[in-house]
């Protein structure tokens, strides 16, 4: 997503409709990346101390999911939920498949209603040019100066030629600043603070059979005191939240009353989707929470 607020500050103005559904979804992106990778995955930081992949094993992996991610599976909820082949009739009690497709579902029909206002044809969408070479920076190659990204909508044609298109790609990006990084980061704290629950280090040789350990085995493998610490601190500061929730803008971008009247309606729409998640996990022996609209922020700010 850096890659995308940095094409879209390039390629559409700050006039352009577009820009201003996109901006609340961009705040802070830049800083914490900034912030993760001076103190974080720098060379001797805290992935390199508290993680057995370390800094270019974490870069490793990043590559490799950047070859596979496709913006019209991975960035589609329906979609990416259908590849990994967990319907409802596979995994009955799937609680983050039901609750981000209700929450997808909820942002595109909020995008499309502000995109189908100032693209009211397909013809509209062929003339932007602005958002046109918007598109061709996204799929442009990395090595180029692009983002690189694989799938965008609009691929048969090299363009965007409809405005569903758009409308896909704007859902996307949005759902991927909030939902999806609400469900992958947050959860940090309850994962991997206590590090023989989840280690993402471990120390000596591992074991060649399944020979009984004793306990100083075990506890000599594990971090020690002083990094146990450091990755308990870190990841309670990583899975704090640092913008309002989704939909409760910190800055207002869109002022045309059908966009205002969008807005209004998305922000009623998740409340409903709240009570709805809430009034669930009252009844569940390990409630799900994570994907409560409450909890998840606009943009990824930390």
């Amino acid at each position: 997503m850096e890659g995308v607020v940095i094409c879209t500050h390039r390629n559409l103005s700050n006039s352009h409709p577009l820009f201003k559904l996109l901006a609340p979804h961009f705040l802070f992106l830049l800083a914490i990346n900034t912030r993760g990778l001076e103190k974080l995955v720098s060379p001797g930081g805290w992935v390199d101390k508290t993680m057995t992949i370390g800094r270019q094993g974490m870069f490793q992996l990043i590559q490799k999911g950047m070859r596979r991610w496709h913006m019209n599976i991975h960035g589609i909820v329906p979609n990416e939920i259908k590849s990994r082949g967990v319907e409802s009739d596979v995994l009955p009690h799937y609680p983050y498949r039901d609750d981000a497709m209700l929450i997808y579902l909820t942002i595109r029909k909020y995008v499309s209603k502000v995109v189908h206002r100032f693209y009211d044809t397909d013809e509209k969408v062929i003339n932007d040019y602005e958002l046109q070479q918007w598109r061709a920076e996204l799929v442009k190659d990395r090595k180029l100066g692009g983002c690189g990204l694989l799938g965008v909508p609009g691929e048969k044609n090299n363009r965007f030629t409809e405005t569903e298109e758009v409308v896909d790609t704007m859902a996307s990006i949005i759902s991927s600043c909030s939902l999806a990084h609400a469900a992958a980061n947050f959860q940090q704290y309850d994962d991997y603070a206590f590090p023989p629950n989840y280690p993402g280090i471990l120390y000596g040789e591992p074991p060649k059979d399944k020979s009984a350990l004793p306990d100083n085995d075990i506890l000599n493998r594990i971090p020690n005191k002083e990094t146990t610490l450091d990755i308990m601190v870190i990841t309670k500061l990583l899975s704090t939240r640092a913008t309002k929730s989704l939909g409760d803008f910190e800055s207002q971008f869109m002022f045309h009353p059908a966009c205002v009247q969008a807005a209004e309606e998305f922000r009623e729409e998740l409340a409903q989707i709240s009570r709805q998640i809430k009034l669930r996990n009252r009844c569940q022996a390990f409630p799900y929470d994570w994907l409560d609209p409450e909890f998840i922020p606009n943009a990824i700010s930390i």
